[in-house]
């Protein structure tokens, strides 16, 4: 986000926000951020290597994304919550750093709003598991979808299978 520029009104961890106006946010954000670039990862690396790890993946080309975009390596990174040793770059980590720190509440909202997107794409080509509505959490709805009509190449086996465990038990 550029420096010297007041802050957009009410950007903040991005859970506490109702969905219409974290897509207000969004907007305001995208027209007014430096520089913007997203990173995934995928149900397959987060199988291959765990859930830190995926994360710390994705944050990396992230930040690759972004260096690009702006001609230049970036030497300032902050990250929400504890430190990423994996990482393999120079970070600062700001616990509760979403409600905490405006640049990163802005990414918080910009990721959400990306992902809640993704998971209504998702629940359209895939109506049994709620998705539009739950976003892939473990609600009864998306328990029930999994009974129903069993996993998809988008659910993580790993949990799917503890989920369903803890339903039955």
């Amino acid at each position: 986000m550029p420096t010297g520029r007041r802050a957009i009104a009410g950007v903040t961890d991005s859970k506490q926000l109702s969905a219409p106006e974290r897509e207000r946010l969004n907007r305001l954000i995208r027209a007014d951020a430096v520089g913007l670039a997203l990173g995934a990862a995928s149900v397959h690396e987060i199988a291959r290597w765990n859930i830190y790890q995926a994360t710390a993946r994705a944050m990396a080309r992230a930040i690759a994304r972004l260096g690009a975009k702006l001609g230049a390596p970036l030497d300032a990174i902050l990250v929400d919550g504890k430190p990423i040793a994996t990482l393999g770059l120079p970070h600062h980590a700001v616990v509760g750093g979403d409600a905490r720190c405006y640049s990163i509440g802005c990414a918080s909202i910009v990721a959400k709003v990306a992902r809640d997107r993704l998971m209504t794409t998702l629940g359209r080509r895939y109506p049994a598991y709620a998705w539009e509505r739950n976003a892939g959490y473990g609600t009864p709805a998306h328990l029930a979808g999994l009974r129903a009509a069993g996993l998809t190449r988008h659910h993580r086996l790993s949990f799917c299978r503890t989920a369903l465990t803890d339903q039955i038990e």
